[in-house]
């Protein structure tokens, strides 16, 4: 039997929540918060399954907000050049070539996802970035795809393209294990959303790549996820998997998603290009759920502009999710930079910043655009984790409550058993307040972007990462140089560090650094058109890791 609240409990209680009441006070209030609290233990006696979504739903836009007009549109650059002769060079090209030459049958899908599947054999059990391969499927739908294209039938760009897929969305008979030991033999029946989506684009599903636990980190239940710039390091996350597959080679494309840098934290550190569209664009259907008011699905690829043609396809509104938004996608490769304006924080490329950033803002500045400074308001914006942690905590919360959190492989400090504990003594009042900050992120981020096409600045530097992954701006990161360093962590969220091995002097390796562009809100095509020109401008999209034999 659970025992009668005392006015010492009260008191310690306090201290957790940082409030002061008198004795008074305290006496007054002891006699009330039983029911209280056994109303909170009476619901949690009803299980709640991860795919039940909180009534309350997040919306992006702001009163006044006028989606763009127009129905879906894309246009992409014309490819002409022929099929190389290496595989490896065939396996590292742009989503754009690969669609050309299967296209036009210089080489056949069955073809092309036999090289990526022999890229897997070799070097996954280095980089542990798929969870699951799935070669007779992917060459049972590959042949598929052929015959389609023997028989006059052309499914869009992606038609014939082997792709990645994180192990958070639900591929029906396949294992889907959310990168985490209670769910590792877990197999949904049915599909995610993004997954139907991507087989009826033509896309041939190669496997699942891997997660951090529970969209957290590289670490999962199977291994740690490796850059395949430097295999002794983690590949970052919680899209470890996605990122790494393509950065080396694997796989045509990916998909991720990203609560908090999810995508673009493994981009950064793996050197692909990541797009985090505007929260609600693309259905969550069918994927696993860490937070509803925060998670964005989108593309992980080698180009800007393969970023499009991969959001094109996953792109639209769903009834299933409330959380999204049917909005539509117009991207034209040929469009002209001429008459855009680039803004950026000047402190963000101050004190904490690098060369390579600088040297991006200036490369930006010299594609001839306006590019000027802009200001945001001056708020708590990491008090927003608040909602971050109850929303996770809450999707997770037989957990915690069945203490099955310890099965999971990271328990360090910043790891998700941990915060998922210390979210139980989060202020219901708090979190609705740190709700209406939100509102007023909102209101000051909408001010900042009301005079700019897009913004510019460093991944980590700056208030922007938790700022418009809390608004629901869109996310371009692109790769902008190289670096030679001596050592990084992996962590990627919180407070959470993993040291990922000691260096020496003559222990340091170049690894891949990229920059940030954020666009408005459902407008993704001009930023993607800016991207892509500040890509050329900085020429280091084509260079490839390399792997000890």
């Amino acid at each position: 039997m659970t025992q009668s609240i005392s006015v010492s409990d009260i008191e310690a209680a306090e201290r957790l929540l940082g409030l002061a009441y008198t004795a008074r006070e305290r006496a007054q209030m002891v006699d009330n918060l039983d029911g209280q609290r056994d109303a909170a233990v009476a619901r949690r006696a009803l299980a709640l399954d991860n795919n039940t979504p909180m009534a309350a739903r997040f919306d992006p836009r702001l009163p006044g907000f006028a989606m763009p007009h127009g129905a879906d549109a894309l246009t992409l650059s014309e490819i002409t050049l022929p099929l190389p002769a290496d595989a490896d060079d065939i396996a590292f090209a742009p989503l754009t070539h690969l669609s050309h030459w299967v296209r036009s049958g210089q080489i056949s899908s069955l073809e092309l996802t036999n090289i990526y599947l022999s890229r897997i054999d070799a070097l996954n059990p280095k980089l542990e970035c798929f969870a699951t391969v799935t070669p007779d499927l992917a060459r049972a739908e590959a042949t598929a795809m052929d015959s389609l294209l023997s028989a006059g039938v052309w499914l869009g760009p992606l038609h014939g393209i082997p792709y990645g897929l994180k192990d958070l969305f639900d591929t029906k008979g396949i294992t889907t294990g959310w990168g985490a030991e209670p769910f590792q033999n877990r197999v949904p029946d049915s599909d995610a959303a993004v997954t139907t989506k991507l087989r009826a684009a033509g896309a041939v599903l190669i496997g699942k790549t891997t997660m951090g636990a529970l969209a957290y980190n590289d670490l999962w239940y199977g291994g740690w996820t490796r850059n395949p710039w430097n295999l002794n390091e983690g590949s970052s996350g919680s899209s470890a998997g996605s990122a790494s597959a393509t950065a080396a080679g694997l796989c045509g494309f990916s998909i991720g998603t990203e609560t908090l840098g999810s995508i673009t934290s493994p981009s950064q550190r793996c050197g692909t290009t990541g797009l985090r569209p505007t929260f609600g664009r693309v259905s969550r259907a069918g994927a696993m759920a860490l937070c509803w008011s925060l998670d964005k699905v989108g593309p992980i690829c080698r180009s800007v502009e393969d970023t499009a043609l991969v959001l094109a396809a996953i792109n639209g509104g769903d009834m299933r999710d409330r959380g999204s938004i049917a909005a539509p996608f117009q991207f034209d490769a040929t469009a002209s930079i001429d008459g855009m304006t680039l803004g950026y924080l000047p402190e963000a490329f101050e004190e904490g910043a690098t060369d390579i950033d600088r040297a991006a803002l200036a490369a930006a500045r010299a594609l001839g655009i306006t590019v000027k400074e802009v200001s945001l308001e001056d708020l708590p914006y990491m008090s927003l984790m608040t909602v971050l942690y109850a929303e996770a905590a809450a999707a997770f919360e037989a957990l915690t409550l069945e203490n099955t959190d310890d099965t999971l492989r990271w328990q360090d400090d910043g790891a998700w058993p941990n915060t998922f504990r210390k979210a139980r003594f989060i202020s219901a009042v708090d979190l609705v307040q740190t709700d209406r900050l939100r509102y007023r992120v909102m209101q000051a981020v909408a001010e900042m972007m009301s005079g700019i096409d897009a913004l510019i600045g460093p991944f980590s530097t700056g208030p922007m990462l938790v700022a418009s992954n809390f608004t629901g701006h869109p996310c371009l990161h692109i790769r902008a140089g190289f670096d030679t360093l001596a050592s990084r962590t992996a962590a990627s969220l919180g407070s959470g560090k993993l040291t990922t091995g000691e260096a020496t002097g003559e222990n340091t390796y170049t690894v891949p650094q990229g920059i940030s562009l954020w666009g408005q809100l459902f407008d993704e095509g001009p930023l993607l058109t800016l991207g892509m020109a500040l890509e050329q401008k900085l020429g280091v999209a084509d260079r490839r890791p390399t792997f000890p034999s």
